[in-house]
């Protein structure tokens, strides 16, 4: 088990927030050190979202939390009715991921009050805004999210996987049980990279000379999950309709082996040349020896008329296949484009450097 980022980051907000409450003598500091929980977020954007939404939500639970003291006291049935109208109030309101801080804020206030309850409403309320604050503060200050080195490495294994299995499974070396469970296991990453790519496009750029190339490397990263899922289709076409790749004519067949080689070799430099791993003038005369988009599309309906067919079916599975290869290549080349024109613009000092990071 890996001590993430975000682990770190809680344990700290916690003490934050209960030094905090001890330094300014505030009373039940252990309310501080609950709502410095619910507030850490992965991000630096969404604290700032959040903490605006804890905020609501610990005013509504304390401000519902004082009405029914001072209508109806605080007997357990009563706190219990309170509750559903403070969970009510959240979901009308489209917070709903504040309820359990203004429950806890309900709650805290409801449990005793006295004499001062106005007073001992107002301390318990500021105790939790101290501890939602000091999350913020952590997440803003200490260990700040970098979630493009994560992206990267969670894209460049994902491509790894998914064309590892492809070339096995042109050579017939792949067995069908483990790749139909590796398949699935592939899908739950690939939504995995999708979070990571939707929160490194929620970073914020603390210097406005970063936001053209922050923008750039979000077109870059958008195509290499792309161009990564065209491989993954690839690999669920050539294991679903493994019988019939395998009847075809074995040239035919050598012929979609090459081509895939080509296309996986080609996708894995273009992966190290955006890190700088391959230079940008490398030759590209292997694409002489590779047959282009229409050649291969011209080839699949050439052969279709020596292909002994059971059925309508099997073509059309073939057909399905050689489809998604022409998109891959063509997916390819606008992931080249686009890696060589970044390349050209951007100086070192805007170059990903590949050094291991914390994990979230």
């Amino acid at each position: 088990m890996k001590l993430g980022a975000r682990i770190l980051k809680t344990g700290i907000a916690i003490v934050l927030a209960l030094l905090l409450s001890e330094l300014f003598r505030l009373p039940s500091p252990i309310f501080a050190g609950i709502a410095a929980i619910f507030a850490v977020q992965p991000t630096i954007y969404r604290s700032y979202l959040s903490i605006i939404e804890q905020v609501q939500g610990n005013i509504i639970g304390a401000i519902v939390a004082v009405l029914f003291v001072v209508t109806l006291g605080n007997n357990v049935a009563v706190i219990g009715l309170a509750a559903i109208i403070v969970i009510t109030i959240n979901l009308k309101l489209n917070i709903s991921n504040t309820i359990s801080l203004s429950l806890v804020t309900l709650i805290a206030i409801m449990e005793s009050p006295g004499d001062e309850f106005i007073e001992f409403a107002l301390i318990r309320f500021l105790t939790i805004l101290l501890g939602i604050l000091s999350a913020f503060i952590v997440n803003l200050v200490f260990l700040p999210p970098k979630y493009e080195k994560k992206l990267y490495f969670r894209i460049a294994s994902l491509t790894e996987e998914a064309t590892r299995w492809i070339r096995m499974n042109t050579r017939h070396a792949s067995e069908h049980t483990f790749l139909k469970k590796d398949i699935e296991k592939i899908k739950d990453d690939l939504l995995k990279v999708n979070q990571l790519y939707l929160m490194y496009k929620e970073e914020r750029s603390y210097f406005k000379k970063n936001t053209a190339t922050k923008a750039r490397k979000l077109v870059i990263y958008r195509q290499m999950i792309s161009t990564t899922k065209k491989a993954i289709e690839i690999l669920k076409r050539l294991h679903r309709f493994e019988n019939d790749v395998i009847h075809l004519p074995d040239d035919f067949h050598l012929e979609i082996q090459h081509q895939l080689d080509f296309l996986i070799e080609r996708h894995e430099q273009i992966m190290l040349k955006f890190i700088g791993k391959v230079k940008r003038e490398k030759s590209i005369e292997e694409d002489k020896l590779c047959l282009n988009r229409q050649e291969l599309f011209s080839l699949f309906i050439a052969k279709q008329k020596e292909i002994d067919y059971e059925n309508e079916v099997t073509f059309f599975h073939i057909m399905q296949l050689i489809s998604f290869i022409i998109e891959y290549d063509e997916h390819l080349n606008h992931l080249d484009v686009l890696v060589t024109s970044f390349k050209s613009y951007h100086t070192k000092e805007n170059e990903l450097n590949m050094e291991e990071t914390i994990q979230e």
